[in-house]
């Protein structure tokens, strides 16, 4: 299993965690981490990244090509002609095509999921549209050889069910339990239909203050 993980200055760091610790359990698996180069890359937290590989060096038909979200980096990406080129390339000869959060964006500026079900985080999903997908507000969604995920914690759901999907379900629950992904968060505050509507707000205040 061949997968190639972009990775990219100011991605959100969770969603390549998530996928990437849940994929590291997939027997005879290889993960290359792919940016232009093989310098250090920062990310929205405070760890920094050092791709394995530059876009030359990946396969050129991985079994899993995969894109991370963010805000800012990732908009950027989407103007970034290199990185939307390699993402064609690749993603034309990939047995899969996935994301997760806002990475779908990503794969939608590069025309990967056109005429695709796909979904994203929750505040990006009217963007979809502009890409030539059905919007699918769900935590994952598998259409064909396209897997998209949520937002950020989605990830590690996304993971598993791609697994599933490729491997079979006694590897994924396996890997489940391996990981002790039983997740009980503090608060019915995930998503906006059962966040309080001044959650919600405050949320949006923040990611327009981080993009202005």
């Amino acid at each position: 299993m061949k997968i190639a993980m972009l990775v990219y200055p100011q991605m959100t760091l969770l969603d390549l965690v998530g996928p990437l610790q849940v994929w590291s359990l997939w027997p005879d698996s290889e993960t290359h981490l792919v940016w232009k180069d093989t310098h250090p890359v920062s990310t929205d937290s405070a760890a920094i990244l050092v791709p394995t590989h530059s876009f030359a060096d990946t396969w050129a038909d991985p079994d899993i090509l995969f894109a991370g979200g963010g805000t800012a980096g990732t908009f950027a990406l989407l103007e970034d002609e290199t990185v939307l080129d390699f993402m064609r390339d690749r993603g034309s000869k990939a047995k899969w095509v996935t994301s997760v959060c806002t990475g779908a964006l990503v794969l939608g500026a590069a025309g990967l999921l056109d005429g695709y079900k796909a979904t994203t985080h929750w505040m990006a999903l009217d963007r979809l549209a502009n890409f030539g997908a059905q919007a699918v507000q769900e935590r994952w969604v598998i259409d064909r050889n396209r897997a998209t995920g949520g937002g950020v914690t989605a990830g590690i759901d996304f993971g598993l069910a791609l697994m599933a999907e490729i491997a079979g379900e006694d590897l994924a629950r396996a890997v489940q339990l391996a990981i002790e992904y039983s997740p009980k968060p503090p608060f019915a505050s995930g998503n906006p239909a059962e966040a309080r509507p001044e959650t919600v707000e405050l949320v949006k205040t923040m990611f327009s203050a981080q993009n202005s």
